[in-house]
């Protein structure tokens, strides 16, 4: 797996983005606007750095890379607003240098040399002859489709800019023309343009995921500046989480962007449809987050002299010069499900990979056998997500081999799997409906003890739990604290033996009903500042003093509320120092935060669309319909950008690259996003969705009971958006 660009990329990305921080600065986009929205000396510039010959291919004068580089330059192009028709341009060059290098020459060489200005018409002239073209105002050609032709039309000399809404220079041209030059005609000539018009779309998305980020981060530096009621307003909530979601969905966009290629490139399924989520998900980021940011400014960001206004404008006048965004959801819906074809660019050399590699397939492969060998159909029967589906016989023939805890050193009956490979046996484990609830608080429980447990912890404890003997619930929450967990009141009083009595109370205990162990934050000193005073123990289950009561709730999950009451504890089951939690607790939290919903997403849409299939609606199946497909293509597009996300955070880890919070992103957007897809797809579903029926109608049932607690546990989503805007966005710590 890798995110990164290449070393050269990254070169052509430090140089494009020194050329524009000063050719395209505020200044230089104003002046443009004033005019014709046209910077000629900027765009000359590009043009002696070699920017329109990126994607010429060599062989035709250009420098033949591949789509990342030419997406490298968009970002940069889209962070500094440069006014021009950037990749417009970039799209018709390649179109003129594979149609017609010879008979135009002369313009191919003048557009990549930045003295002239070549742009694109986005719909067939022959249906629209009239037509808005992104730069048509500055442009001495326009390339468009014209039925089964590729045509040039040669613009007159002649005024062409009007006032629009970001004095951008676009124009409202006829293309119609007698005089238009064939470039060439037939299927070959179409397809080609096809092509081109499909990495528009990706070039565009990478330059609204520039000027998405950009906007955000001017945003996020105004509230670290600007103070009200004697505090900087990045302290607020109500300034700081809006920042904080649209910085994960800048993330988002971006990498859906680079999947769209990485997929295309690798010939995978649905790169066709992502290619149109791509470019709608960023004009819809970049519209929310232009007017969130030009919010945090206040009436400020009202005034031209705050720049922020330029970003909110051509947000939207860059994309709609294609028309209304919500087509292109459409466009997705029925390249998914109406089987709608189309061209798609020959992307060139990908250096980004999000495969997990040959090891995590092949030890994928092994976990499926296992569970086509040992998941009889009453064992399918009791599956569930929750800790309902454990089963104490399959728990420890996973044990047996050695499938609870793959990533352990072997010396603990593990097979040291690296992350990548942990991650593809968790989706085999989600394919095949069978719960991780009780492995894996069993797997944190038992690495604490691995790495600060007591000799007697690993002996007695430790044991059981690798040979699958023993699972462990978590006892953190309770009643009042939420997601606070430093202000537990749980007590533990160390009596003159050693020993510990813990009195006190848990919430949301799940699995105690089933664990022979549960894990217990507790406060041992009341006299220092809460998240001091805290210390862990492992707590047998069948300890006198304890009551596990049952806490049902409408997802059919059971929960626990377990009490506590005079239990003795010996001091060898204190798992850490004595008022050390924190510190012991700390790898637990950070295991905990760092995990996202993308495979319950994957699993809705699936059954939505499965579900969209059996249903008949107007004489024809559902998923035939146009809203049905549009919303089911809403869903897969959340589940992909969370993929990614989740990737992302994977390989950071991995890398030990920087960590700005990327386990909190996907776990915040996935479980957002679960609960609205869940919510939408059981009314497109519905009346059926509303059984419980087994098949495909009960899964998005169940979903939409299941999502409503996954923006809870594990961290609610304002705990995780309050973390992502400290550590993404650099914003002060957020309160209230």
């Amino acid at each position: 797996m890798n995110f990164e660009l290449s070393d050269d990329q990254r070169m052509m990305q430090e140089s494009f983005a020194r050329f524009l921080d000063e050719q395209s600065s505020s200044e230089r986009v104003r002046a443009a606007a004033e005019k014709d929205g046209f910077d000629a000396e900027m765009w000359a510039g590009l043009g002696e750095l070699g920017a329109f010959t990126l994607r010429v291919p060599e062989e035709l004068g250009g420098l033949g890379l591949g789509l990342m580089d030419a997406v490298v330059l968009m970002e940069e192009a889209g962070r500094t607003l440069a006014s021009g028709p950037v990749a417009e341009t970039l799209v018709a060059s390649r179109i003129l240098a594979r149609l017609a290098a010879e008979s135009q020459a002369e313009l191919l060489e003048q557009v990549i040399m930045g003295s002239q200005v070549a742009t694109v018409a986005l719909h067939d002239v022959a249906e629209q002859p009239l037509q808005w073209v992104a730069g048509g105002a500055v442009a001495s050609a326009v390339i468009a489709r014209k039925g089964d032709q590729v045509i040039l039309v040669n613009l007159p000399e002649g005024e062409r800019f009007e006032e629009n809404l970001a004095s951008t220079p676009i124009a409202e041209l006829k293309l119609d023309v007698a005089d238009a030059i064939v470039l060439g005609e037939g299927a070959e000539a179409v397809k080609v343009f096809a092509e081109g018009l499909e990495e528009w779309k990706l070039l565009m998305a990478a330059a609204l995921a520039g000027l998405s980020r950009r906007a955000v981060e001017m945003a996020a530096e105004y509230a670290c500046e600007r103070e009200a009621f004697g505090k900087q307003i990045g302290t607020y909530q109500g300034m700081s989480h809006p920042l904080a979601d649209l910085i994960t969905d800048v993330d988002g966009g971006k990498y859906l962007t680079w999947k769209a290629i990485h997929d295309i490139a690798k010939g995978l399924d649905a790169g066709d449809a992502q290619v149109s989520m791509a470019l709608y998900w960023n004009a819809d980021t970049a519209a929310r987050a232009v007017t969130q940011s030009l919010h945090t400014f206040g009436g400020y960001g009202l005034a031209t002299e705050y720049d922020i206004h330029l970003y909110n404008l051509r947000a939207k006048a860059w994309p709609l010069v294609y028309g209304d965004i919500n087509l292109l959801l459409e466009e997705a819906g029925r390249r998914l499900y109406a089987g709608e074809e189309t061209a798609l660019p020959d992307v060139g050399e990908v250096s980004i990979d999000f495969d997990l590699g040959p090891e995590a397939n092949a030890m994928a492969e092994e976990l499926k056998q296992f569970f086509e060998d040992n998941l009889t159909p009453e064992l399918k029967a009791k599956a569930h997500y929750s800790f309902d589906g454990y089963d104490a016989g399959m728990h420890k023939k996973l044990a047996e081999a050695k499938f609870l805890f793959p990533a352990w050193p072997k010396e603990y009956n593990g097979r040291e799997a690296e992350p990548y490979v942990m991650n593809a046996l968790r989706q085999v484990w989600e394919e095949y409906n069978w719960t991780t609830h009780p492995v894996s608080t069993t797997d944190l429980v038992g690495t604490m003890i691995r790495k600060v447990g007591s000799d007697v912890l690993k002996d007695e404890v430790l044991t059981k739990i690798i040979n699958g003997d023993a699972v462990c619930s978590l006892g953190y929450s309770e009643p009042g604290c939420g997601s606070d967990v430093f202000a537990a009141k749980t007590n533990a009083t160390q009596l003159e033996d050693g020993s510990w009595r813990i009195d006190g109370a848990k919430m949301w205990t799940s699995g105690a009903n089933i664990a022979q162990y549960v894990i217990l934050l507790t406060r041992t000193n009341p006299d220092v500042p809460k998240h001091k005073g805290l210390t862990m123990f492992i707590v047998p289950l069948d300890t006198p003093g304890i009551e596990v009561q049952p806490v049902y709730t409408f997802q059919d999950e059971r929960t626990n509320a377990t009490f506590y009451d005079g239990v003795i504890v010996k001091d060898e089951y204190r798992l850490g120092e004595i008022d050390g939690g924190l510190r012991t607790m700390a790898t637990a939290l950070e295991l905990e935060h760092g995990g996202g919903f993308n495979k319950s997403q994957r699993k809705l849409s699936r059954s939505a669309e499965e579900l969209c299939g059996e249903i008949q609606y107007k004489g024809q199946p559902l998923i035939k319909d146009i809203d049905a497909q549009k919303r089911l293509a809403r869903s897969r597009m959340h589940f992909y950008i969370s993929e990614m996300l989740a990737n992302r955070a994977l390989w950071v880890g991995v890398t030990g690259r920087e960590n700005k919070a990327y386990g909190p992103m996907i776990k915040m957007f996935s479980s957002e996003k679960f609960q609205s897809d869940s919510r939408d797809l059981l009314d497109l579903t519905a009346p059926y969705s509303l059984s419980k029926r087994e098949g495909a109608a009960g899964e998005v049932n169940l979903a939409y009971r299941h999502a409503h607690g996954t923006t809870i546990y594990g961290g609610t989503s304002e705990v995780h958006r309050s973390m992502i805007a400290e550590r993404a966005l650099g914003l002060p710590r957020t309160r209230g």
